[in-house]
């Protein structure tokens, strides 16, 4: 085990800041005692059909569902499965049926409104719904008979979607993977029949994504680690079955957005068209940066082959992000709304695939599952439409909020005993006399006043830091 650095915050200083944070956004990790009594009933009792829900779940457990997560993960989701049919592949995917658990307008449920989304924070989560729900009874854990809702979708040899089926089933999850799991098991052929198709349908979906031209970024994250020495930061390093596994969502988000447009209700996930303008400005400041964009070659395609290796490459995957604004929700019933599309996924698109994670979905999923089986919403459901996207607006926001706060307090503190050290950093984009630096070891993304071209690679000293005030201040050296 790696001795713990002598000089270093203890991990006190780290999740004292955190809990500040949490108190500054007003953050709770506890539920009110109300939610917490219902939870624990609820989960006693066990799930059943929620008002205007339909039948019974059939029994479906002898699907070999499995989990694949973040190491260490409780609240499961999602299960997934696949089989080969004749011609092509029929996937398996079970959601998490919260609707089982939580009647709209008890206390959970106002709860989950309240809150909008799980909060991660490094130390703790803020759950949506109590734990004795979100990591217990109402989560996929291997092993235990769970109510879900499972899609059945077929695919044809080339992936494209012949025929979709969505209902309410009991299932087992077999096993629950972390990806470094599930890729480790895929790459060295251990992976059973069903895991092992999570490959080429992933590889297929994301074939067909490019050629709808969807748009894909490879930028690098900031992600908060603990290590034996306490809290770090490092730039996240995505497996390539964490692509494969979030096809799986995307596919049923699609399809449920393909129940709801010809039904006239549900809520979808949006985002506008990119700008033409935009697209222009992008192709200026690849031309600035070096970065071939040849000439006819959709903007979606040249974002695809980027990987942000290079200073350059950065840089111009950090100005691409810019082109993706208005992001939101849209509610309707009766009417379809003027934007039904999702830009970057070039599709219609909602969120069905995290009712543990995200208050939307449990509404999302009952709508879907009412006009699949050609029944009318339950009113509970469709009631909360009109509401659900500033809700959902509100608790993503709250949420960047967090993690902005929270990464820039640990650039803080990690960097606190480092005032005069000199960083070889690369410029990730210029506003006037305003940097925004990239330093790769550690992991810090910070502005500084000063001139640079974009893109250029420079070196910055550290001059001062206010961990409390989670702010570092750099200065630019000749």
């Amino acid at each position: 085990m790696q001795a713990r650095c002598p000089r270093c915050p203890t991990d006190a200083v780290f999740e004292r800041g955190f809990a500040r944070i949490r108190r500054e956004l007003d953050v709770s990790v506890d539920f009110p005692e109300p939610a917490v009594r219902e939870a624990a009933a609820a989960a006693d009792r066990g799930p059943g059909v929620p008002t205007g829900g339909g039948l019974e779940p059939r029994d479906a457990r002898e699907l070999p569902l499995l989990t694949i997560d973040p190491a260490g993960s409780m609240d499961l989701d999602q299960a997934f499965a696949a089989e080969r049919r004749a011609a092509g592949i029929r996937v398996h995917y079970a959601i998490a049926d919260v609707a089982g658990f939580i009647a709209d307008g008890d206390a959970v449920s106002a709860a989950a409104r309240d809150r909008g989304v799980t909060l991660y924070f490094p130390d703790v989560r803020a759950s949506l719904h109590p734990e004795v729900l979100s990591e217990g009874a109402a989560s996929l854990l291997p092993g235990e008979d769970r109510q879900a809702i499972l899609w059945q979708i077929d695919l044809d040899p080339d992936g494209w979607t012949e025929r979709v089926e969505v209902e309410r089933a009991l299932v087992r999850s077999r096993e629950a993977l972390s990806y470094v799991e599930a890729q480790g098991r895929i790459e060295s052929g251990t992976a059973d029949e069903s895991l092992a198709l999570l490959q080429p349908i992933g590889q297929l979906r994301q074939e067909l994504e490019r050629r709808r031209g969807a748009v894909s970024l490879n930028l690098p994250t900031q992600e908060v680690v603990h290590r034996d020495s306490g809290y770090d930061l490092v730039y996240d390093k995505t497996l390539p079955v964490e692509g494969w596994n979030a096809q799986i969502s995307l596919l049923c988000g699609m399809a449920a957005a393909e129940f709801m447009l010809p039904g006239g209700v549900g809520v979808l996930r949006t985002l506008p068209a990119t700008d033409e303008r935009e697209i222009q400005r992008l192709r200026r400041v690849a031309r600035a940066l070096g970065i071939d964009w040849p000439e006819g070659t959709p903007y979606a395609e040249t974002l695809r082959s980027i990987g942000g290796a290079t200073p350059q490459e950065a840089a111009f995957l950090q100005q691409a992000v810019t082109v993706f604004r208005g992001a939101g929700y849209v509610g309707f019933d009766g009417e379809a709304p003027a934007l039904d599309f999702h830009g970057a996924i070039a599709a219609p698109y909602a969120h069905v695939t995290a009712p543990l994670r995200r208050v939307g979905d449990r509404y999302a999923n009952e709508v879907v599952l009412a006009l699949a089986a050609d029944r009318e919403p339950p009113a509970w459901a469709r009631d909360a439409l009109g509401e659900l996207p500033s809700v959902l607006g509100d608790a993503q926001r709250r949420s960047r909020t967090a993690e902005r706060a929270t990464i820039d307090f640990v650039e803080a503190v990690v960097l606190a005993d480092r005032v005069g050290k000199v960083f070889a950093a690369e410029v990730i984009d210029v506003d006037g006399d305003d940097l925004r630096v990239q330093i790769r070891d550690p992991a810090v993304i910070a502005s500084l006043h000063g001139k640079a071209a974009l893109g250029s690679q420079v070196e910055v000293r550290l001059t001062g830091v206010e961990p409390e005030a989670r702010k570092v201040e750099l200065e630019l050296l000749p």
